[in-house]
């Protein structure tokens, strides 16, 4: 019982971020659902803010499924930007706290 709460927080966090990246997956695929449909769309503002706030991976396995924004600048550089800072600042977590020794 003493390791309960060290792991509750990861598990915890990453069932958050599954949640936010279903959850941009599912924006991605109902704005798709709407353009096809000529109905009003999803804001890319919207999109990008559940990218950032953790979806990136959901964001782009929604692009690749639904064929999806994948051309459209400038938002295929805001979410290519928004990936690389996670990932450095991911890095950058790692080398902080140690787990990379």
């Amino acid at each position: 019982m003493d390791d309960f709460p060290a792991l509750a927080a990861p598990f915890i966090i990453c069932c958050c971020l599954l949640a936010i990246n279903l959850a941009a997956f599912i924006a991605f695929g109902i704005d798709k659902r709407r353009a096809e449909a000529q109905r009003k769309r999803i804001a890319e503002s919207a999109l990008l803010t559940w990218a950032l706030i953790g979806g990136t991976p959901g964001a782009y396995a929604a692009r690749h499924l639904f064929r999806h924004k994948t051309r459209k600048q400038p938002f295929c550089r805001n979410l290519h930007t928004i990936a690389a800072l996670q990932a450095l600042a991911f890095g950058a977590a790692i080398w902080w706290f140690g787990f990379g020794s």
